[in-house]
């Protein structure tokens, strides 16, 4: 059995299927971690979410911020577009939604020695509390009747600093933007929503940092899996192991193995892409 950790797909099924047929997936035999943004701006959004919720058994999800504007506008609360409109208007729609509300914000295997989450771990939260903050919210998604009015507060400001004396929404508002949106901290643990762009000297000069150099961060004994920064592109350290290389920009798709001593990463080009200079 393999375990393949893949980064942002965005809706690129082409390549999507082109990674997995280059690693040799079998869903039979092996399993696939998924750095969230499974849908959104690439044209196969519905083929691909389709796809992986036809191996649910064999695939582990964490939730990007792609995929959470996906269920508001299954809502209502946000405006669809053109590359979810197939996924709202299709006859398995509620299946599909109510699938992916059911996922996490968190994955962890001790025994891989890794965690996955879109954005990452929040540099004010340890594996515990990381994991006890993910349940909170994942609890409040899956909440048939509540999911709709919850996400609808979750989609205002985001909250750049962890206070437990905070509201309970504005606690809630801070972990799905830290799981989600988070890259740069600054020097205080507060994070930055507006920077998009790659780590530069310049925004080093301002005080910001991404998440995982953040000073004082909590130690999480595990290898951290994110993605959400196509503009990083691939990055591996001692604790950390980026994985959106930009595939839905015309760049790739890339996917690690977790279960060797050192993670074989593999990558294909993706020609379904948006041009990011156009």
């Amino acid at each position: 059995m393999a375990v393949w950790a893949v980064g942002d797909i965005q809706g690129c099924y082409g390549a999507f299927m082109k990674l997995l047929e280059k690693i040799d997936f079998d869903p039979a035999r092996d399993r696939l971690w998924l750095a969230g943004d499974l849908v959104n701006r690439g044209s196969g959004s519905l083929e691909t979410l389709e796809y992986i919720y036809s191996i649910r058994e064999s695939v582990e999800v964490v939730l990007g911020n792609h995929d959470l504007s996906l269920i508001a506008a299954y809502y209502g609360i946000k405006k669809s577009n053109p590359t979810i409109d197939p996924i709202l208007n299709s006859s398995r729609s509620k299946e599909l939604i109510d699938w992916l509300r059911g996922q996490k914000f968190l994955h962890v295997d001790y025994k891989l020695g890794y965690c996955m989450a879109h954005a990452g771990i929040s540099p004010e939260f340890d594996l515990g509390m990381a994991l006890q903050y993910a349940s909170r919210v994942e609890q409040k998604l899956q909440n048939d009747e509540g999911a709709a009015a919850w996400l609808a507060k979750m989609f205002k400001n985001g909250i750049n600093r962890f206070n437990r004396d905070s509201s309970k929404i504005d606690i809630d508002r801070y972990i799905v933007s830290a799981f989600t949106r988070m890259r740069f901290c600054y020097k205080d643990q507060r994070l930055d929503f507006d920077q998009k762009g790659p780590p530069t000297d310049a925004l080093r000069a301002k005080g910001l940092k991404p998440w995982f150099e953040c000073e004082n961060r909590k130690d999480i004994d595990l290898k951290i899996i994110f993605g959400h920064w196509s503009t990083l592109g691939f990055y591996q350290d001692e604790h950390v192991l980026g994985l959106d290389t930009g595939c839905v920009w015309n760049g790739e798709l890339t996917a690690a193995r977790l279960d060797t001593e050192v993670p074989k990463i593999v990558s294909v080009k993706c020609e379904e892409g948006i041009d990011p200079e156009a």
